[in-house]
């Protein structure tokens, strides 16, 4: 009992120990680091999506997704097909503009398109459900190998054609901005072979550059021409004009990051968007993790990839005006917890990203 009391009062010690450590942690970034560390002219906000956490999907008409027959009547699953009729995308947009143009002064075109083009053209996962028949997930039609880059070629015309409208429109009156946010990983080489790091460039351009390249050169990235070959899509001399430039800013969306390694022998028999660049990503390298885990089991703490994903777009495609749009942890569902309600793990994150991006600044 003697050896048990000890062993209660060292755990009571360290337990104590911990929580004061946490709290001066607190205390020291609230008083070292806020507001007054970044430029004047840096924004801070914050943002929600209604119909990620709102439901409802069974309410006024909703359903089952009769496409998928998955209850995810949330998403407009219509709208996955615009890229066969995009000019309706246009006036879509149009009602927008003249309807919330007098308040609304920060218009994105859309967000993400590199996710659900992959789940709905290349995995069929989410809708509409096309993908290969190869990929064994339901689909009931589809080519992985080529209505991803279709789907994509059109979500840009999509884009570069709304801005168009826009600026002729309604900019000069409403005196608002537009532009599209993209999502990606920071691509870390599994290894200091030139294989790899140039495996961690090809990833960075199958995610990113498939989409940012075009509006700020008019045209994919090499890497993906050399790769892709005939099942690219070509943009016409007007096309590609109207593409080039064609945002006010730039969104950007970061979660996390991946170890890159060149897969050496490419499989040429199930061909797919998702394996085009002959990439292999992980999230751990001689079984450590990339970064600390979080309640999302795919996305890991790495906010140097923060820093360097800012630094890259500002290098690379000319720096041009950028709000992160998207950027958060996903926890363990420990609200009714002690350590849920001290948040500790989110008030870290924050700290660490936000001096990241103070870092990029620098």
């Amino acid at each position: 009992m003697a050896n048990l009391g000890s062993l209660l009062f060292c755990l009571l010690v360290l337990a104590s120990s911990l929580y004061q450590r946490e709290l001066a942690t607190a205390k020291l970034i609230s008083s070292s680091f806020n507001r007054s560390s970044f430029p004047p002219g840096f924004a801070f906000g914050a943002s929600s999506s209604a119909y990620q956490y709102e439901g409802a999907a069974n309410e006024d008409g909703k359903g089952p997704n009769k496409i998928l027959n998955r209850s995810n009547g949330d998403v407009a699953n219509n709208f996955y097909h615009l890229y066969k009729v995009w000019d309706d995308f246009r006036d879509f947009a149009e009602l927008c503009f003249k309807e919330f143009g007098d308040r609304v002064k920060h218009w994105i075109t859309m967000n993400e398109p590199s996710i659900f083009i992959y789940s709905g053209y290349d995995t069929g996962t989410l809708a509409p459900g096309r993908c290969s028949a190869w990929m064994s997930n339901g689909c009931p039609a589809g080519n992985s190998a080529t209505e991803p880059y279709v789907v994509g070629h059109h979500m840009l015309l999509c884009h570069a054609a709304t801005v168009k409208l826009y600026k002729e429109k309604f900019q000069a009156s409403q005196k608002g901005e537009i532009g599209i946010t993209l999502v990606s990983h920071w691509m870390v080489p599994q290894s200091t072979s030139k294989s790899d790091i140039r495996a961690a460039q090809r990833a960075l351009d199958f995610m990113y550059g498939w989409f940012i390249h075009p509006l700020v050169y008019g045209d994919y990235p090499q890497s993906m021409h050399k790769l892709v070959g005939k099942r690219l899509p070509k943009f016409t001399i007007e096309q590609a004009v109207s593409l080039k430039g064609s945002f006010d800013f730039l969104g950007l969306n970061y979660y996390t990051a991946n170890y890159a390694a060149n897969v050496r022998f490419p499989n040429t028999i199930n061909v797919s968007s998702s394996t085009d660049s002959q990439v292999h990503l992980s999230t751990e390298k001689n079984g450590k993790p990339i970064g600390d885990s979080t309640g999302v089991s795919t996305f890991f703490v790495y906010p140097k990839g923060l820093r360097n994903l800012l630094i890259y777009t500002k290098e690379k495609y000319n720096n041009p005006t950028i709000y992160i749009t998207e950027n958060g942890i996903g926890d363990a569902n420990n609200s009714t917890t002690k350590e849920g309600i001290k948040d500790m793990q989110r008030i870290d994150f924050y700290h660490r990203h936000l001096s990241a991006v103070e870092e990029a600044i620098k």
